[in-house]
């Protein structure tokens, strides 16, 4: 594992490392949720005098892919024909006890209904029977998560992703199959961390699924260009993947391991990760992104933004970071132009990158720039009842003003002497 961290940023993963600290404007095929962010005080630097730090609501966001933080977007069909006969009737029963809310009667029918799959040959499971055989664990450990048993999810969670990796099954996984695992993996990094997991064993799962990920579409993009597709390296924006391999997919995971190690402080890794995956929602041309995939993108700029803060300031770090957050509030105002219907999560992205842009505004004492930021993201805070939002702008505002009429005041007391 401590391997591959290593090479993460070099080879597994194609990232100019100088890219990091450069315009977006600089790096087209940079061109994925929110700037929300808590930053050191710049204001030595750039002689300001007050203090400035960000407000408790600009944190970190991250809106993960339903397809990874969920169970692989997976469904029990409404025809249970295709299930063998021994489980059929508790299928049944728990999916119309889960449906009346009746959890517990539900989490019974799964548990009956797992324990007898797993005794079964998987020669009866007919085609992709590793789909059949998780798709249970995942429906069970659904219920258990709902039922408010996390712990007993992880487990369930943990045996699933054990059954797939035996001798006998590992080297006959079909593409979905490993794709499968790789949303189970997935999970339990997000379980393990709900769970307050020692962060080795959070790690773990999070490192393993971005190495299984690679590993996929490697294998499944073999008739990509050779400049995506290299010896030691994989350049995911240019990979031709099966329509089955969705930009989620394969940036949900570098989204949750770039998370990972932004919480715990180990920013070299979590930038490039971060990197990675604006370059997939928001690929070069003539890829196309859609207004969600920007909206999202938009987020991860905000996210690698609040990254770039962390280091020790100089005025090239903060111009960088003001250059992202800028770059963020450009794509999210694209985004929302582009659709025609309100795009869940966006209007808060939208909310925050205006308070951001104006933060740096005011930070390099642009305070009529940042006043007109500030103004735009109180008014969408109000809309969007971000009470944290109101406060944090509101209290700009006021502070803004008040400096303003503190200058103008010693001005004419100067005109005066």
């Amino acid at each position: 594992m401590l391997q591959f961290l290593r090479r993460t940023p070099r080879t597994a993963i194609l990232v100019s490392r100088r890219g990091l600290l450069t315009s977006p404007s600089c790096t087209p095929a940079l061109s994925r949720p929110v700037l929300l962010f808590q930053s050191r005080n710049y204001s030595a630097l750039l002689d300001q005098p007050k203090p400035r730090k960000f407000g408790t609501w600009l944190k970190v966001v991250l809106i993960a892919s339903t397809a990874f933080l969920g169970y692989g977007g997976y469904v029990l069909y409404e025809t249970l024909t295709m299930w063998p006969p021994e489980i059929r009737g508790d299928l049944r029963d728990a999916i119309g006890a889960k449906l009346k809310g009746e959890l517990e009667l539900s989490e019974r029918h799964f548990h009956r209904a797992w324990n007898v799959i797993q005794t079964l040959p998987v020669s009866s499971l007919g085609d992709q029977p590793y789909l059949k055989l998780t798709g249970i664990a995942v429906a069970f450990a659904d219920v258990l998560e709902l039922s408010g048993k996390p712990a007993r999810a992880y487990e369930v969670c943990v045996d699933a992703l054990l059954a797939m990796q035996k001798e006998d099954a590992k080297d006959r996984l079909t593409g979905p199959e490993k794709l499968r695992a790789v949303s189970i993996g997935s999970k339990l990094g997000q379980l393990a961390e709900e769970l307050d997991r020692p962060l080795d064993e959070q790690e773990k799962w999070l490192v393993w699924t971005v190495e299984e990920m690679l590993k996929l579409v490697k294998a499944e993009g073999k008739g990509s260009s050779k400049a995506a597709l290299a010896d030691e390296q994989v350049n995911l924006p240019l990979l031709v993947v099966p329509s089955w391999i969705s930009k989620a997919d394969m940036g949900s995971p570098l989204e949750a391991l770039g998370a990972f190690y932004a919480r715990t402080g180990r920013t070299d890794y979590a930038m490039p990760l971060y990197l990675q995956a604006i370059s997939l929602l928001i690929p070069p041309v003539p890829k196309t992104a859609t207004p969600e995939e920007k909206c999202r993108g938009a987020q991860l700029m905000g996210n690698l933004s609040e990254l770039i803060m962390r280091q020790p300031p100089s005025p090239d770090v903060l111009h960088q970071a003001e250059a992202w957050a800028s770059q963020a509030l450009a794509v999210v105002k694209k985004a929302r132009a582009e659709s025609k219907a309100v795009i869940p999560g966006c209007e808060e992205v939208y909310a925050a990158a205006l308070f951001n842009v104006a933060t740096f505004r005011e930070m390099s004492g642009d305070k009529v720039s940042a006043r007109r930021f500030y103004k735009e993201g109180l008014d969408q805070a109000r809309v969007l009842q971000m009470d944290d939002g109101i406060v944090e702008a509101s209290k700009a505002l006021v502070r803004i003003d008040s400096e303003s009429e503190e200058a103008s005041s010693s001005a004419n007391s100067d005109v005066k002497n």
